[in-house]
């Protein structure tokens, strides 16, 4: 699995980081998601199964 993050769709809300801060960080320019780890594994998949359904913009994404 790939975590796919649309920065041009992400409007800073944190929501991925407030789920999972060991996959997920904020830009300091202007908070758009950063994507620590693109391949979880383990517990931090389903983490990153939950910051996709939580995410306002739906800027992220899930790539088997």
């Amino acid at each position: 699995m790939k975590i796919i993050a649309d920065t041009g769709k992400c409007v800073g809300a944190g929501q991925c980081v407030l789920t999972e801060p060991a996959l997920f960080d904020q830009s300091e320019d202007d908070g758009t998601v950063i994507v620590l780890n693109e391949t979880p594994e383990g517990e931090l998949v389903e983490k990153a199964r939950e910051a996709v359904n939580v995410c306002p913009s739906q800027a992220l994404s899930l790539q088997d």
